[in-house]
């Protein structure tokens, strides 16, 4: 008798994987406070290669309005500000000569709904993930029951299988509603 529980595993491992997708695309959408994880994506020129700015400065966040950045070489501050103009983050740095200076501007109702929108499109693509994780798992227990497996497994490895779907879609879904009222709040 073939055994289910690797499959069942493989596809919780895939859904999970689609879970921590998920969570880094949120973070990198602004929601009007400041999140250092909007810079992530950013990549800059450090002797030939390219690396993160948390690589090559200190990011924090003062307050709730403003990310600051402070680079451990002086001459990688136009470096840094040239990578933030160039990138879709959409904030203009503010330089000092020491201190790179991100004022997040409040978000208009319209850029709000926006945002809103491109939260459901990542949720709509997760979800579509984990359903193709299910189904994956579906498809592989039906060729198990041609090898042998018999069918009362097999029912009870599918009736397993949705158990884990909707425990992930149930998270991503809360994941969204969370990500959602952050933006929608002023």
């Amino acid at each position: 008798m073939q055994d289910v529980k690797p499959i069942l595993t493989d596809a919780e491992d895939s859904m999970e994987a689609t879970l921590l997708f998920l969570d880094e695309a949120l973070a990198h959408i602004r929601a009007g406070k400041a999140n250092t994880r909007i810079l992530d994506g950013i990549k800059i020129d450090y002797y030939g290669s390219h690396v993160p700015i948390s690589t090559v400065a200190t990011v924090t966040t003062p307050d709730a309005k403003t990310i600051s950045i402070q680079p451990w070489e002086k001459g990688l501050i136009g470096a840094i500000e040239k990578a933030i103009m160039n990138s879709d983050v959409g904030i203009t740095p503010m330089n000092n000569g020491e201190v790179i200076r991100l004022g997040i501007p409040p978000l208009t109702e319209e850029r709000r709904k926006q945002l809103a929108k491109l939260v459901r499109h990542e949720g709509e693509e997760a979800k579509i993930s984990v359903r193709n994780a299910r189904r994956e798992a579906i498809d592989h227990f039906k060729k198990m029951v041609k090898d042998g497996l018999p069918e009362d497994a097999e029912k009870d490895a599918e009736a397993s299988i949705q158990k884990i779907h909707d425990k992930y879609i149930k998270k991503i879904d809360d994941m969204l509603a969370a990500k959602e009222k952050e933006i929608m709040t002023v």
